[in-house]
């Protein structure tokens, strides 16, 4: 994903409740590996058991 699109992609990321953030990260395409992981870093990591049932 370009940098300008992904920088928009992150700010509304951040500002999702956890729901969206879930939606977010397990049906935007065209990220690099890089991208996700930027995610994964404002996702609360308490929570990450969520996003793995997600993706499975």
């Amino acid at each position: 994903m370009e940098y300008q699109e992904f920088q928009k992609l992150k700010k509304r990321f951040a500002q999702a409740g956890l729901d969206e953030k879930i939606s977010l990260y397990t049906t935007t395409c065209g990220l690099s590996q890089e991208q996700y992981r930027e995610l994964l870093d404002d996702f609360p990591p308490q929570k990450l058991n969520l996003l793995d049932q997600a993706l499975w």
